[in-house]
């Protein structure tokens, strides 16, 4: 049997370490659509966007992929997967077979669809090249307009901060993360920025991008005209699966244990929609999860027939904070906090009909790590304990088999 990894980021890389390290032998072909190494991609808008570290952080050293046998093919893009002749096809036509398939080729940016667009001298960050563009440009900045305050916007918005830019912030939603976070944490995360010299202009979409011969002003759907030497996008992604493996959303429908419908093909990473047994049909795109779900995809795909039922972990570096992430919700009823809002030293837990569906904590790191044994088992914890910062939550894990 031959294995072909489609994608050559965190999952792809991941899988194919996962597959030496359990003793296959047999061959294994990388088609990585970027013309570098598998590379970790959170360092791009923290230490590498600021200058602090000048080289990539490899998945593994590019010396690796040799001396383990495996066909790395680099500026490799897969245009369609034709799964009854098991086959990829490559955007220049090539047809590449395969014995098993992992699609890992996760996402790109969302663009905006509004006049002034295409404008030069717009900055977006996915890639090793978008980190190198932006860094370049900001050396000689001085001031900067973000739009959107996701993860992505919220972490290049604290690195120009610390490089001594001005930034102004435009977010359609009410609060920066407010679809991760809802309005009450959100709020936490707007106020440390703004204590950082942050300005946000909160509620209003874009309306267009204004500039000669270069985008040079955000203008507001409110008539607002934010200039800044500087204008990076971030609004967003989409999946970016092959075609005749993608649904309509670009993504790859997979079961609890990875596998698509089609005989032979596994989804893992930023492009695979889950069906988590635990949180229903779910698409994550953070570090953590990529990388387990390559190295479970990769036993799949030699046999284990497991099932991923990881409860999703993540983190974001904001100035000198970390937030965490633990679990996966959408929605809740009740949030009980342990320590304080107001002092920004928090675990908040997010409850679904009494259910613990999430835990959000701001450097408080051990208690997100330690509620994911409560997550998985869908345990109902009391919320006076849950409060309780004396009370360890390793203490509140339910006996085996509860839930």
């Amino acid at each position: 049997m031959d294995v072909l990894v489609v994608g050559g980021g965190l999952a792809g890389a991941s899988a194919i370490s996962t597959l030496r390290a359990q003793g296959f032998d047999g061959r294994i072909t990388l088609l990585a659509e970027e013309p570098v190494h598998p590379y970790e991609r959170p360092p791009l808008s923290k230490e590498y966007l600021r200058g602090e570290t000048t080289e990539p952080q490899w998945v593994r050293p590019p010396s690796w992929y040799e001396e383990q046998g495996v066909d790395l093919r680099l500026g490799a893009r897969a245009a369609q997967v034709v799964p009854g002749d098991r086959v990829v096809l490559l955007e220049d036509g090539e047809r590449v077979p395969y014995g098993r398939l992992l699609v890992a080729t996760g996402v790109r940016n969302r663009r905006l669809e509004v006049p002034g667009a295409d404008l030069p001298g717009l900055f977006d960050l996915r890639t090793l090249a978008d980190a190198d563009r932006l860094r370049e440009a900001a050396g000689s900045a001085t001031s900067a307009v973000i739009v959107g305050a996701g993860f992505i916007g919220c972490e290049v918005a604290a690195s120009f901060r610390r490089l001594g830019l001005d930034v102004t912030v435009v977010e359609v939603f009410p609060t920066p993360l407010y679809r991760v976070l809802g309005p009450e944490l959100g709020r936490v995360v707007e106020a440390m920025h703004r204590d950082h010299g942050v300005r946000f202009v909160l509620g209003e979409g874009v309306a267009s991008f204004e500039g000669s011969g270069r985008a040079e002003a955000v203008v507001t759907e409110g008539g607002r005209r934010l200039e800044g030497d500087l204008i990076v996008v971030g609004v967003g992604t989409k999946p970016d699966a092959p075609v005749g493996v993608a649904d309509e959303r670009g993504a790859v429908p997979v079961g609890p244990d990875l596998a698509a419908e089609s005989e032979g093909v596994y989804a893992a990473g930023d492009v695979a929609d889950h069906d988590h047994p635990i949180f229903g049909r779910i698409r994550v795109e953070h570090y953590d999860n990529a990388i387990k779900m390559g190295e479970t995809a990769a036993r799949n795909l030699l046999g284990a027939g497991e099932v991923f039922d990881d409860p999703h972990w993540f983190w974001s570096d904001q100035y000198d904070s970390q937030l965490q992430v633990a679990g996966f919700a959408t929605e809740w009823d009740r949030m009980v906090v342990r320590g304080s809002l107001e002092e920004r030293s928090f675990a908040a837990f997010l409850l679904k009909d009494g259910v613990l569906r999430c835990t959000v904590t701001l450097d408080r790191k051990l208690d997100a790590r330690r509620s994911l044994p409560l997550i998985r088992a869908q345990a109902r914890p009391d919320p006076a304990l849950l409060a309780d910062p004396a009370v360890d939550l390793r203490t509140l894990r339910p006996p085996e088999g509860a839930g």
